[in-house]
């Protein structure tokens, strides 16, 4: 006789297991402990198994009697309902570890170590906003190029196009993963830049030379500690990027030599950057860094860090720091950054006559031109930056004291 709802409902525990019996081999096993379990009775291979079919009462009678109809179409192709159930469980969970997700987490977790805190923080959410709604899912070496168009444009369709190329970029790095792991072929990141929008080139805000005796001034003024002072002055007179500065470590400055050597990479996990191009790069100090330097000395000098954060002495100062520090001078985020005192550099090394591929190496570009970019790699030009880093530091403080400045010219050829 088939089991009824009521019966199913009212079946109280027993002190021993026992059935309530459907039909076709479905039947309900009630526990002593009262929790109920649907089970299906099926032979295959001449042999007895039983086919878990859920737990009463999320799983209903007519819910019940519906997988048991499920199980046995698929004994009536020949398979087995039990052994199928098993494959299909390995088979999602390969899936999940071969997702776009769980690829792209673990590639984040690989990565993580390189860079800042911050930094990383922002990529994970950028994942999670912008990837992993559309992506997620997916098996990572079944997705096209179209699906990966189709989440870019959403990012499009908000004018983030800085973000846009950020998460395509993000992208092509997982699929690069993905493929030296084993979990896919293809990169579909590949080519997609030409098809979508492209933000447009931006310069960041800086001051001409002309500008400098002012900023000066306020730099003197400006109620910040001495430290930070001194770290704007050493940005501008070795033209570095902030973050390569602000990791700045004792151990490379050799003041008897007059030299900084800026490593490639230092420790990220403390907020320490390197180059941005990866390597060593020399930085010739001028007699007025030299002296910036043993300022400096008097405060940092028994640490580790030129200069260290004042609430963790193993990190470096915030990355806001100096640009802070220059609205604190009354300079808005449109007028100057820190970055931006390297095309200041530039433009006024130019005018002062030194050689264009000489201010880039000192700059540390990447050389587009490869056997020239070899040669300078090589040569270094490193007599003449030595002039023009002093030449460079001469000039700035004739306009910090208000001298009138007569145009250099570089003099000698290395």
């Amino acid at each position: 006789m088939p089991l009824t709802d009521v019966a199913a409902r009212k079946a109280a525990p027993r002190e021993k297991p026992y059935k309530l019996s459907d039909e076709k081999g479905l039947y309900l096993h009630v526990q002593p402990n009262g929790a109920r379990y649907w089970r299906l009775k099926y032979r295959f291979g001449g042999k007895e198994k039983v086919l878990a079919l859920g737990v009463y009462p999320e799983v209903g009678l007519k819910e019940a009697r519906e997988r048991r109809a499920a199980a046995q179409k698929l004994l009536d192709q020949g398979k087995d309902p039990g052994e199928t159930r098993r494959e299909e469980k390995i088979a999602r969970k390969v899936a999940a570890r071969t997702s776009f997700e769980a690829v792209a987490r673990e590639w984040f977790e690989h990565k993580r170590h390189e860079w800042v805190e911050s930094y990383a923080d922002k990529i994970i959410v950028s994942l999670e906003k912008d990837l992993f709604p559309s992506l997620g899912r997916r098996p990572i070496g079944e997705i096209t190029a179209a699906e990966l168009l189709a989440a870019l444009r959403k990012v499009e369709a908000r004018g983030a196009l800085e973000t846009l190329k950020r998460v395509r970029q993000r992208a092509s790095d997982v699929f690069l993963y993905a493929i030296a792991t084993g979990r896919a072929e293809t990169n579909p990141a590949a080519g997609l830049h030409k098809a979508v929008k492209v933000a447009p080139s931006r310069h960041r805000p800086a001051l001409h030379a002309g500008e400098l005796r002012d900023f000066f001034i306020r730099l003197e003024a400006v109620r910040i500690s001495s430290q930070i002072k001194s770290a704007v002055r050493l940005l501008i007179l070795t033209f570095l990027r902030p973050g390569e500065l602000r990791g700045a470590c004792w151990s490379e400055v050799d003041l008897s030599a007059g030299l900084w050597i800026v490593p490639g990479e230092r420790d990220r996990s403390r907020g320490m950057v390197g180059m941005k191009m990866k390597e060593p790069h020399a930085v010739p100090l001028s007699r007025q860094a030299i002296a910036l330097f043993k300022g400096l000395q008097t405060l940092t000098g028994d640490g580790e860090l030129v200069f260290p954060n004042r609430n963790d002495s193993s990190r470096p100062m915030s990355d806001g720091t100096i640009n802070s520090a220059l609205r604190a001078m009354g300079y808005s985020s449109d007028q100057v950054t820190g970055h931006g005192f390297r095309s200041t550099a530039t433009g006024a090394l130019l005018e002062l006559g030194f050689r264009p591929e000489v201010i880039d190496r000192q700059l540390s570009h990447r050389e587009r031109n490869e056997v020239f970019g070899a040669y300078s790699h090589q040569a270094e030009y490193m007599d003449e930056r030595r002039r023009m880093m002093q030449a460079w530091a001469d000039y700035l403080d004739r306009l910090r004291s208000g001298a009138e400045v007569i145009p250099l010219r570089a003099t000698g050829k290395s």
